[in-house]
């Protein structure tokens, strides 16, 4: 017994159980990132294809990319994305070739019954837009979950054969150590599948090393301030338990100098530009209807003719009026404010 060598299979799991996990922990907060940014990820996806898109709870993961290609359709469409600030490091989404064809002809003015699987120039440019728009809604959602500036370049989508698995980053080789998140993938009743994201083993940990220590209560942050405690005997007014150690406070005379201090704080935003846009209606249409387009073309809104016009403050609507003319410009007249209640609303 003490001759018995080792296989090679043997010594790799005894490697990998002593030298690469991930603690409960890791894989709680890797799932809760994936449930949060990929959340609002299928909403702009349902919101782009005009569908119900669901990404049910995530599981995790850990891999070789060598196993990873055993177990996931090939080829398949693969989106690269490189995170440049915030977090340092690169994620692939993975999407079964029938499942990136239903999008595309989503997309495209189709009903998705009968999708073209030998995906043309078109149908990779629209499934390439898809995946940008659910991984930019991803990032925007991290950016918030992390309470960092998280930003990404455009994402790389092709058509990946583990044959060219080279022509990605070098941290998806075969034998390298990755974070596999999977997904439910369904789209009403057209597609019921996975979609994977894949991350190094390494910017995984350092992504769930970044949501664990932004929870992690700061030393001495949720400790109450202790109440200054009188040289004399306890007064009943200290005791009241509906007082909790809190006096009234007391006021001094207001002299005229105190009410310049408002007024001059307000002054700092006096000067903040903020863009003003009227919108005279809108529309939605497919990229096949906008590649027809052309000079002469029109375009149906969804506002009838002398109705009032949107005037919108950075995007948010703030009042509704009426276009005019003034010498050889066109203005809008006011007619309408929006009540501060539906502004809070737009707002949300």
């Amino acid at each position: 017994m003490a001759n018995e060598m080792l296989s090679q299979e043997e010594i790799n799991a005894l490697l990998k159980e002593d030298l690469v996990e991930l603690s409960p922990l890791e894989r709680d907060a890797l799932g809760e990132i994936g449930n949060i940014a990929f959340g609002s990820g299928s909403t702009a996806l349902s919101l782009l294809l005009n569908r119900r898109v669901e990404l049910n709870t995530p599981t995790v993961e850990l891999s070789e990319m060598s196993e990873l290609v055993r177990k996931y359709p090939t080829p398949c469409i693969a989106a690269e994305v490189d995170y440049q600030k915030g977090l340092k490091g690169t994620n692939l989404l993975l999407i079964q070739m029938r499942d990136a064809a239903v999008i595309a002809d989503l997309m495209l003015g189709g009903d998705g019954t009968k999708p073209n699987m030998q995906l043309g120039e078109m149908e990779l440019s629209a499934i390439g837009e898809a995946m940008n728009q659910m991984i930019g809604k991803a990032s925007t959602s991290m950016s918030s979950l992390f309470e960092l500036r998280v930003e990404i370049a455009p994402p790389r989508t092709q058509v990946l054969s583990m044959q060219n698995i080279k022509d990605f980053s070098n941290q998806f080789i075969q034998n390298n150590l990755v974070v596999v998140i999977y997904f439910r993938l369904v789209i009403e009743d057209l597609v019921d599948s996975k979609l994977m994201l894949v991350i190094p083993y390494a910017f995984a940990r350092e992504m769930a090393a970044t949501l664990i220590d932004k929870n992690q209560p700061v030393p001495g942050e949720n400790k109450k301030p202790e109440t200054p405690k009188a040289s004399g005997p306890v007064t009943r007014e200290e005791t009241k338990p509906s007082d909790s150690g809190v006096r009234p406070i007391q006021f001094g005379a207001l002299h005229s100098s105190a009410h310049h201090e408002e007024p001059s704080n307000l002054n700092l935003l006096l000067d903040v530009p903020l863009e003003i846009s009227v919108e005279l209606g809108s529309t939605k249409m497919r990229i096949k209807e906008i590649l027809e387009l052309g000079i002469g073309s029109v375009i149906e809104l969804d506002r009838l003719a002398g109705e009032l016009v949107d005037i919108l403050v950075n995007g948010k609507l703030i009042a509704k009026g009426e276009v005019v003319v003034i010498d050889e410009n066109f203005g809008v007249k006011i007619t309408d404010i929006i009540s501060p209640f539906e502004r809070v609303n737009n707002l949300q």
